[in-house]
């Protein structure tokens, strides 16, 4: 057991302190895309690229029976901060990555996608339960999650750190550098796992291991970062670039690791080949570039979708 132990703080904020940071969350892509096109820096973008989407009638025959029967999907999907699902200034509209794409694939499946929110870090085990078809929230695909979740991936994102403007540290290419240091990340995420499975390395290195301290809230994550409480903050690639280009005294650190992200189905589902093959109509009918232009990650793009992929492996060092 590591001396620094292991701090789980669910923050409850308020609201003014969330509005305030609600736009440093999840979304950027590389120096090329420093805001989303058509948006102001800080307005989310509300440009309407999916509404044309036509049913895809070659992947739609490769749901199942009963779902076309149904003509409805259950998702569930996390809210966190842009170009993640997040909301408009109304606190009611969502949009974000995963709710563009969501809805294309439904509208190129003829369905009819019953949405709803919740925590990151619940999705995952109630789609075992069968409450929901399928999850959003930027599921990194790895070999852990894929003993138990079946993915269709859409974009490829990451894992990456920020600082304060005024930290001495100018890369991370090992977690031994986080030694001695207070870390800030998500609950539940692969951040959270990566930093808890490779804790011991600092012991072996002979220095003083890091804390990992953990928040349900992403605008906990910053602001805990910006006053001080923590060193560091590791999060998705693209949400660090968008929040650090709007957040000041903030910088962007460095990439980690690349992860393929996708749509979440519990273990064996058979909606997977009928979602890649949406996936992979909208890339051929072009709504797949304009989604990625919307939110400024073309850096993000994939080849092709593929069901549950090897996990892209970590750095060796």
């Amino acid at each position: 057991m590591s001396p620094h132990p292991r701090t789980r703080t669910a923050a409850v904020l308020a609201l003014a302190t969330a509005a305030a940071l609600a736009l440093a969350g999840c979304s950027g892509g590389g120096p090329a895309d420093a805001a989303p096109a058509g948006a102001a820096r800080d307005d989310l973008p509300t440009e309407d690229v999916v509404s044309g989407v036509r049913p895809n009638a070659a992947a739609a025959k490769l749901l199942p029976a009963e779902v076309r029967a149904r003509g409805s999907i259950a998702l569930a999907t996390s809210v966190g901060a842009p170009p993640g699902t997040t909301y408009l200034p109304d606190g009611r509209t969502l949009v974000g990555i995963d709710v563009d794409f969501s809805t294309a694939v439904a509208k190129a499946l003829g369905l009819e996608l019953k949405r709803e929110t919740a925590g990151f870090e619940v999705i995952l085990p109630a789609l075992g339960g069968g409450r929901y078809d399928v999850g959003t929230g930027n599921f990194g695909v790895t070999e852990e999650r894929r003993r138990t979740i079946d993915f269709v991936t859409y974009v490829n994102d990451g894992q990456g750190f920020a600082v304060r403007s005024d930290s001495p540290l100018k890369e991370i290419t090992d977690l031994t550098q986080l030694c001695g240091l207070k870390v800030a990340t998500g609950a539940g995420t692969t951040f959270e796992q990566t930093l808890e499975k490779n804790r011991g390395r600092c012991a072996g290195a002979g220095k003083e291991p890091y804390e990992v301290n953990v928040f349900s809230e992403n605008a906990a994550v910053w602001l805990s970062l910006r006053q001080g409480r923590s060193d560091v903050v590791m999060s998705t690639i693209n949400g660090l670039r968008y929040a650090v280009g709007r957040q000041p005294g903030t910088r962007f650190l460095n990439e980690y690791r690349r992860l393929d992200v996708g749509f979440a189905f519990k273990k064996g589902t058979p909606l997977a080949p009928a979602f890649r093959a949406a996936v992979n109509g909208l890339k051929a009918d072009g709504t797949y570039d304009r989604i990625l232009r919307k939110w400024g990650i073309t850096g993000s793009g994939i080849a092709e979708s593929r069901i549950s992929p090897p996990e892209i492996p970590a750095p060796t060092k």
